[in-house]
């Protein structure tokens, strides 16, 4: 959450951070800001603005050149979205200016100290306490300065500071949100994601919690916010700056949807082993004497991320026969768990550097447990600190609502619980039949995908709902969760969803005409289970939309999905509700790819 972005060097540097603030705004957009500097310039020179980017860019005046900047566009933690909270912030004199990513726990207590000590605050947000605890500082270097800062203060930050006084720098420093450097020809980047630096330069270093840098134009260099020097080795993005384009689709929401044919054969390619009927996941660090000994699998994730958990947790015991469950990271870290030596631990996340879920890895790395990443983006936090993983290959994921890379990470969790399975008591054939399953899954997800114009009517038909229930058993409630969040989070109509058996046990009590059940019945032995619900639905005059792989006869309207092999359908259940919320929120007129209220990346409690 909020987006950093830096530059020094030679180029006109107000044009660069406004493009790099644009890519970044999935992270935060209720207010944005920039300051610059340069050697033809008298001091800092800043402008902010509440709402989007283009409302700062709206008033960024002709003369504003410089050669340095740091800009930020805001998530609000601290204070509500105006134009004084938004960041980057200064100090009484105008000489300090900071942006920061992350949240600061006793901001209160050091404001309160600083207010006593003669400092005024022109904001409400936590930032501002470490703008003037620089400004306090008298040590000579500004890397000092904020090192001395940091020292008081306890959360967590990304940030990036310029000081009037020391024109040639940037220092930035990281604990628990991402700060990348990227290196340019005579010339350096700072930004909190590498979507702001693709198209300028792909060679990046990723600082640790604990780090700080020193950016000049034609060097930088690393160190612990201790000053001992810490050597950082350059590594290549693997995308391309196109990547991170709309590529002809009106939001990043669709084209992400329509890419997930290309993703999984992505996340499938090279790691199946026909000979064993198997597959190769050679980053796990796991062989298969230590993957025999685990005796209980335990999956950590947050929102999305929780429910393609949930989903991996039954492949794994289905496939594996190893008890499996996924628990939100959020709710894990805070109620002192138990630790067992032989639990695997999974530890979920798009980004890679999910607060709640870094957080939940690291106190688990801290009591001796075996850590395993699921993450899209290569290099990051969780992947740093897991003792092995598996790359989801989805690719830029830039829509706050998360699609692809949700399929992405259940394919994920099937590659795992086959690997798993293999090494114990899963047979050859059994092996076999899932491989062919696996390799079905990107020619059935476009089948889906074909179905858009008909799913698009069904959106229009139920888009003035203003709550829908959604219900499912076993494999398919986990699919029902996640389409109820997808609902939720785009189109802001209120959803919940139920296992399909609980119904009678309460939820019953809400069912009528206009209140929608959206139902996942797949072709599996809880077909008739499901159809019953159904039943109980209609008998109330319930309206029904199935999801199934056949014709629902109680269901007013049925999307007929592919059949796969019954632990794999989950994975494509999901895709055609993914479209629902897609076209229902178009309905609606909502702003898709920048939902109210949320940003992706969520680096913060």
């Amino acid at each position: 959450m909020c987006g950093i972005v830096g530059y020094i060097g030679r180029r006109d540097v107000a044009p660069l951070l406004l493009e790099g603030l644009q890519r970044l705004e999935y992270r935060g957009y209720d207010s944005a800001g920039v300051v610059i500097t340069g050697p033809k310039s008298a001091g800092l020179k800043m402008i902010k603005a509440k709402g989007r980017v283009r409302d700062l860019e709206a008033r960024i005046p002709k003369r504003f050149a410089g050669t340095t900047g740091i800009a930020h566009t805001r998530w609000a933690t601290h204070g509500a979205p105006s134009d004084e909270n938004a960041h980057p912030h200064l100090d009484r004199e105008g000489k300090v200016a900071v942006v920061h990513n992350g949240i600061i726990d006793n901001a209160a207590e050091l404001r309160a100290k600083l207010i006593a000590e003669g400092f005024e605050f022109a904001s409400e947000t936590d930032t501002e306490v470490l703008t003037h605890l620089i400004a306090r500082s008298d040590a000579e270097k500004l890397e000092d300065r904020v090192r001395e800062a940091l020292r008081l203060i306890e959360g967590t930050y990304g940030i990036a500071v310029l000081h009037a006084d020391f024109p040639d720098r940037i220092v930035v420093a990281r604990n628990g949100s991402p700060v990348v450097l990227g290196i340019g020809e005579k010339e350096m980047f700072v930004a909190s994601d590498v979507a702001a630096l693709v198209t300028h330069t792909r060679q990046v270093v990723t600082l640790d919690d604990g780090e700080m840098a020193t950016l000049k134009a034609d060097d930088f260099r690393t160190y612990t916010t201790e000053g001992t020097r810490t050597t950082a080795a350059p590594t290549m993005v693997e995308w391309e700056a196109e990547s991170y384009d709309m590529g002809g689709h009106d939001t990043y929401m669709h084209k992400e949807i329509f890419e997930q044919a290309d993703a999984v054969d992505r996340v499938l390619r090279g790691r199946i082993d026909d000979r064993f009927s198997t597959v190769r996941l050679g980053g796990l660090n796991l062989d298969a004497r230590e993957a025999r000994a685990v005796r209980r699998v335990k999956i950590l994730g947050c929102g999305t991320s929780y429910h393609a958990g949930l989903i991996g947790a039954q492949m794994i015991e289905e496939l594996a026969r190893i008890p499996a469950d996924a628990e939100p990271a959020s709710e894990f870290r805070y109620r002192n768990p138990v630790v067992d030596p032989d639990t695997l631990y999974i530890a979920v996340s798009q980004s890679g550097e999910t607060y709640d879920v870094l957080a939940a890895v690291q106190e688990l790395k801290r009591k001796g447990a075996r850590v395993l990443g699921v993450v899209n983006v290569v290099g990051s936090a969780i992947a740093r600190e897991a003792d092995g993983g598996v790359y989801v290959h989805a690719g830029p994921e830039v829509c706050v609502v998360s699609t692809k890379c949700f399929t992405n990470t259940t394919v994920a969790f099937a590659l795992l619980a086959l690997h798993l399975g293999r090494t114990r008591d899963l047979s050859v054939s059994d092996g076999r039949r899932i491989i062919e399953g696996l390799r079905r899954l990107p020619g059935q997800i476009a089948e889906i995908l074909e179905q858009e114009a008909e799913i698009k009517e069904l959106a229009a038909e139920y888009a003035e709902a203003r709550s829908m229930m959604f219900i499912g058993r076993v494999r398919g409630y986990p699919v029902a969760r996640e389409a109820s969040l997808k609902l939720k989070e785009v189109s802001y109509i209120h959803a919940e969803a139920y296992p399909a058996s609980e119904l009678k046990h309460g939820p019953l009590a809400l069912i009528e005409p206009a209140l929608p059940t959206v139902a996942i019945v797949p072709d599996d032995d809880l077909l008739e289970k499901n159809r019953a619900a159904l039943e109980e639905i209609k008998a109330r005059s319930g309206r029904i939309l199935a999801v199934a792989h056949q014709k629902q006869e109680k269901a007013d309207r049925t999307v007929v999905v592919p059949k796969n092999e019954d632990e794999l359908d989950p994975i494509l259940m999901g895709i055609p509700l993914q479209l629902l919320a897609y076209h229902t929120a178009l309905a609606l007129g909502r702003d898709i790819d920048k939902p109210r209220n949320l940003a992706k990346s969520v680096t913060v409690e």
